[in-house]
């Protein structure tokens, strides 16, 4: 994460914001033990605690001291809050989505960096020059569109991802069909409010045109809208727009618990699974408000399935077997992927049989 990740060499310093002592989202002890890693590559290391609220606003304290560091690290929400906040460009930060000892010490946190820099380049440019993309999942997801128009201008995201988990999202405006959510619709970590999280009864199929949510059908389509309208209103977002989509594309990946012990945790630290893909909505800025989660998609790019029930195939995308080779440790997890994302004993995503307050 420091080196590969953060590009840093000995001499320089590294700033990492954690949350304050008693938060239950990140391991209790894990900024110092980076902390003291960094000093032992022989960096000079500086751990901060800063607050989460309900929106993200870092103090000119705090934006000034990530001015004066080599490279920032969070250990915190707070940096999720900010990932598509272009005041941090310059500084270009480190998200770690990786939330534990376990998580660092696994496949996740282990395999080679540049594996994944060069599996997104491999990706994106597939999702671009694809005549047409289909995506599917067993619950009834089926959406299409042509291949991805990505922005021609601005990063995607303000920040460097550690571990690199997820392609580039792909905007909504060309794709339509429905998308398929079981157990809830939750928060996208971008604010918090109340509720945060809606539970389901059953599967939930929200039908899209573009950049449109144009119904919901199931026994909590009726539940689901009015939560859109709410969530829309408190948040001052246009609640039925939908943002852009993207999967998971790290193998090494896992959530052990069941998603509804802890949406927030589990919405911070399972998505980069390739068994889980999810659209950004209610809002037009990215990541949107609503995160809509799909499991075990199926994504044909001009009929090539390169997930396939929830598995990405990097030997389908031109230049992926040449990254496989290159990059051993890699080709190890894609060989034998981590398939815990998360799921009740149903075999579906659930959430707690009540709506989940403000987690901030």
């Amino acid at each position: 994460m420091l080196l590969r990740c953060g590009g840093l060499s000995p001499g320089q310093s590294v700033l990492i914001l954690t949350e304050p002592a008693g938060g239950a989202h990140y391991d209790a002890g894990l900024a110092d033990e980076v902390a003291r890693v960094a000093l032992a590559l022989g960096l000079a290391a500086t751990v901060r605690e800063e607050p989460v609220g309900p929106r993200a606003r870092p103090s000119a304290q705090v934006l000034a001291e990530i001015g004066r560091a080599d490279r920032t690290v969070f250990l915190s929400r707070l940096g999720d809050q900010l990932r598509f906040d272009p005041a941090l460009a310059d500084a270009a930060p480190v998200m770690c989505y990786a939330l534990d000892r376990a998580m660092m010490a696994s496949g996740f946190g282990q395999t080679d960096h540049a594996a994944f820099l060069a599996l997104l380049d491999c990706l994106n440019a597939a999702l671009a020059a694809a005549g047409e993309i289909r995506v599917t999942c067993p619950l009834g997801t089926d959406f299409a569109g042509p291949g991805a128009r990505f922005p021609a201008t601005a990063a995607e995201v303000s920040v460097r991802r550690f571990p690199l988990s997820v392609f580039t999202p792909v905007p909504a405006g060309d794709y339509a069909g429905t998308i398929a959510q079981a157990g809830f619709l939750t928060g996208t970590g971008r604010t918090f409010y109340d509720p945060y999280t809606l539970p389901l009864d059953d599967v939930l199929r929200v039908r899209f045109d573009g950049t449109r949510i144009t119904g919901f059908d199931g026994p909590d389509a009726a539940r689901a809208e009015a939560h859109y309208r709410h969530v829309g209103g408190v948040t001052a977002n246009d609640a039925f727009h939908v943002h852009s989509w993207h999967a998971g594309m790290h193998p090494g990946c896992a959530w052990s618990v069941p998603a509804g012990d802890d949406l927030v945790r589990w919405g911070g630290g399972a998505f980069g699974n390739p068994r889980i893909l999810h659209f950004h909505t209610c809002g037009k800025t990215a990541p949107g408000e609503i995160s809509i989660n799909v499991v075990d998609p199926t994504i044909r790019l001009d009929g090539v399935a390169l997930w396939e029930d929830g598995r990405l195939h990097p030997d389908r995308v031109p230049g992926g077997a040449e990254i496989l080779a290159r990059y051993p440790d890699a080709a190890a997890l894609f060989a034998d992927p981590a398939r815990e994302v998360g799921l009740a004993p149903s075999g579906r995503l659930a959430a707690p049989p009540q709506a989940l307050a403000n987690p901030a």
